[in-house]
């Protein structure tokens, strides 16, 4: 990284891959057309083959073409895997003289399974054999490529010792990359999956890797995932040029702090901070390669490639058994986490021996698993476009709903981009939008969830109402445990107060109730409810027990708890500390007498002699004054609160 600075220009950007067999002359194809020699290890070019990735450019007025040299060994595929990401140009390199081999019949495969645009063909080695022997391997690739998204693809005879066919293969390359320029939104956030890292002497650590979204600036910190370091970019390049800026759709080299060369794996990838998430259950749409060993039926272990990550883990069909050359919906679960969007392609091999399966398109980076008669309409919203897939994800969020940032990492876009989708949502009753308050941002909600809560909140209450048909009413906190159990319970505000709008219940204070109910007693409630004060008004501070009073009066046992209940509620008797019982009239009396006593303060000796009362009564009486406001503790001793206090 040099001194000097480049400004940004305002240019078209398209990245080509080269594909290919091992020694098929892909590397120095791409130096004869851009003069740069991909080739960067020492033992690359003792053995004349490419192990890494290779990076070139080429500039045509205004467009500019990033080449990526992926190495054609079978030994070095994953490697290939990490360098396709981001590629809308195929260059298909053939040896005119070795013809089509495994590793291009692989390397077709794949790139026809990440959906890349344009391809073109180079014949290279054209030089070397006959005319014959040329057409023959024209023919080969044609049978090739019959089937594949690749089949009108252009193949042109070249020699890169010779030159011959090079100014026609570079005027048709610059023309396939002007066509399928991508249209890239540089407001995305920031995207840019990993392929190199490295040391530079002086510098520190480099990483390199194609910028898929968004823009990266001197100065910024972004996140590296899944490992969750932060960093700061401190210098950038773009094609060895300096730059303040890199935007999408560059293969770009960004000088990093804040993390070490040690602490990176391929796999990572440099993000806006809180943009993206990670993962490691997935669903997809995927297509079984038609040579495929076999049918997929249940759950088979894999390797799962997507940009320059590379996991261990397992995929099944999720619309029954997957045969070779079908395309179907399946699950993939992995050992460890990647970062991904809805839209992002993937490769599926095999683990042992490595073959390429399939591959395809995420559909949801973060699947919850469903079973029965749950499981086809999720996979229809899946399969559906944008708005449908915010449906489902704000309905399987359930009570508790579910963010716009969150919906957002799912699709890797800034939350602003989704208000049209989710007013669409709104507007359809396939959602409801809900304000928690200030600090808080907005969380979407599906209707049928709210349908759970009105109906779970109408049993709650009808239930603990028929049996405690006396009560006031239901503690709130009770309620709240009871209607919205889990993370639901973190909007209880919003929930009750659309509940109390819609006449399902009422909120008093710190009770809940039904809609136009009152504890009513009946004629012998009434009664016994006048017995049983009468008893405790007379008893003053030496109360009888509720099973006194029981044997006494003759009550039944839940109808004297529900009385009881109902005189606590209407404050005739209060329970103290420690659950005791005693009337409410005593304890007012016990509240003159201290206000017009001489007493300051008084101590628990002093206020057991007053009272003529054992310590079992005292403490609690003392700590519900204190409750209360008569008395406020101070050290062991309690001061008495006054009027004028």
């Amino acid at each position: 990284m040099t001194d000097k600075t480049e400004t940004s220009e305002s240019v078209r950007r398209v990245i080509v891959g080269t594909a290919g067999h091992i020694d098929h002359g892909k590397t120095r194809l791409v130096e004869a057309l851009t003069g740069i020699d991909c080739d960067r290890w020492i033992e690359e070019k003792e053995r004349g083959i490419t192990i890494d990735l290779g990076f070139a450019h080429l500039r045509e007025a205004d467009l500019q073409v990033g080449f990526i040299d992926v190495p054609g060994h079978e030994r070095f595929v994953h490697n290939a895997l990490a360098g396709l990401g981001g590629i809308r140009v195929l260059l298909l390199v053939v040896a005119a003289d070795e013809g089509v081999k495994p590793q291009t019949r692989e390397h077709v495969d794949i790139c026809s399974l990440l959906d890349i645009p344009g391809c073109l063909v180079a014949l290279t080695k054209s030089d070397l054999v006959t005319d014959d022997i040329v057409e023959l391997a024209k023919m080969e690739i044609e049978e090739l490529l019959a089937e594949t998204p690749f089949s009108e693809a252009r193949i042109l005879s070249v020699s890169s010792v010779t030159g011959d066919g090079l100014p026609e293969l570079r005027s048709e390359l610059l023309a396939l990359a002007a066509k399928h320029e991508a249209e890239i939104d540089e407001s995305e956030p920031c995207r840019l999956p990993v392929d190199r890292a490295f040391l530079l002497k002086g510098l520190g650590l480099v990483i390199t890797g194609t910028l898929v979204s968004g823009r990266v600036q001197v100065g910024d910190s972004l996140d590296l995932l899944p490992s969750g370091s932060k960093v700061r970019v401190r210098s950038i390049q773009v094609h060895g040029s300096p730059r303040e800026e890199a935007v999408a759709g560059e293969r770009t080299a960004l000088q990093l702090s804040g993390t070490k060369h040690e602490e990176l794996e391929r796999g990572e990838q440099l993000v806006t901070p809180g943009k993206f998430g990670t993962t490691t259950s997935l669903a997809g749409r995927m297509t079984l390669l038609p040579d495929a060993p076999k049918t997929i039926r249940g759950s088979i272990p894999i390797r799962f490639h997507l940009y320059s990550s590379e996991v261990l883990g397992r995929l099944r069909p999720l619309e029954g058994p997957l045969e070779p050359g079908s395309t179907g919906l399946v699950e993939i679960r992995l050992q460890g986490p990647v970062t991904a969007i809805r839209g992002d392609h993937f490769i599926v091999r095999r683990p042992s021996p490595q073959s390429t399966l399939g591959g395809g398109q995420i559909l949801d980076p973060v699947w919850h698993r469903r079973r029965g008669v749950h499981l086809a309409p999720a996979l229809r919203a899946l399969e559906g476009d944008r708005q449908e897939a915010l449906a489902l994800w704000v309905e399987e969020a359930g009570e508790a709903g579910i963010d716009t940032e969150a919906l957002a990492r799912r699709l890797g876009q800034e939350p602003e981009t989704l208000r049209e989708d989710l007013a669409a949502l709104v507007a359809n009753q396939k959602a409801l939008r809900i304000e928690p308050g200030p600090g808080h941002s907005a969380r979407w909600l599906a209707p049928s969830a709210y349908k759970k809560v009105v109906d779970r909140a109408t049993k709650v209450l009808g239930a603990y109402f028929k049996k405690e048909r006396l009560a006031r009413g239901m503690p709130k906190a009770e309620a709240i445990d009871r209607i919205l159990p889990g993370r639901g319970s973190e909007l209880d505000d919003v929930y009750l107060g659309w509940l109390e709008a819609q006449k399902v219940l009422v909120v008093h204070g710190d009770m809940i109730n039904l809609p136009g109910r009152s504890a009513e007693l009946t004629d012998d409630e009434s009664d016994l409810s006048k017995a049983i004060l009468q008893r405790f008004d007379k008893a003053g501070l030496r109360p009888p027990s509720p099973n006194e009073v029981r044997d006494e009066l003759g009550a039944k046992p839940q109808i004297l708890d529900g009385v009881i209940q109902y005189l606590l509620q209407n404050k005739k008797l209060a329970r103290l500390p420690g659950g005791l019982l005693v009337s409410s009239q005593a304890l007012d009396h016990v509240a003159e007498e201290l206000r017009a006593s001489d007493f300051e303060s008084i101590s628990v000796g002093d206020f057991k002699t007053k009272f003529d009362l054992t310590r079992k009564w005292a403490i609690p009486i003392l700590e519900h004054l204190d409750s209360t406001g008569v008395t406020r503790r101070v050290g062991d001793a309690r001061q008495i609160v006054r009027s004028s206090q």
